[in-house]
């Protein structure tokens, strides 16, 4: 998990003038979501490219296949390890793969969703992905999901 997410910090570093010191453009936020929804989606091939498309736009739904695709993308961005929600290293992340207009919408979101993974378990549905995702879905006025 940990060289995709290289390769895409990688890909989104190519692309910054002077390497990964501010936010990315729009164009390449939606690049480095290509790369993980390319790496993820095979994997649940229940998951069609609709059902992908809609939980872009956020229409999140609740079934096992679509909250592991969901946990897969979550993972990759280090939000989410073994079901818990990494506040901290999602704070990182976003300074990396957000423009910078996102960014305070997305601390705030953050913040508040700090809990939502709490108590859920990871095994057998993917739980806590969905719960992270819809938490973050009703805090960021901004969102994007690859």
């Amino acid at each position: 998990m940990k060289w995709n997410l290289l390769l895409i910090s990688i890909a989104v570093g190519i692309s910054l003038p002077g390497g990964l010191e501010a936010g990315v453009t729009e164009d390449q936020m939606w690049a480095a979501g290509k790369l993980m929804r390319d790496i993820c989606l095979p994997k649940y091939p229940k998951v069609s490219v609709e059902v992908a498309d809609g939980i872009r736009n956020g229409q999140i739904p609740n079934s096992k296949d679509s909250n592991c695709y969901i946990n897969c993308i979550l993972e990759m961005m280090q939000a989410i390890k073994k079901g818990k929600f990494q506040v901290e290293a999602s704070l990182k992340q976003m300074e990396v793969l957000l423009p910078d207009s996102y960014k305070p919408a997305y601390r705030e979101g953050l913040t508040a969703c700090k809990d939502s993974t709490v108590g859920l378990k990871n095994a057998p549905n993917c739980d806590p992905a969905h719960a992270l995702l819809s938490c973050l879905k009703s805090h960021i006025n901004v969102f994007v999901f690859p």
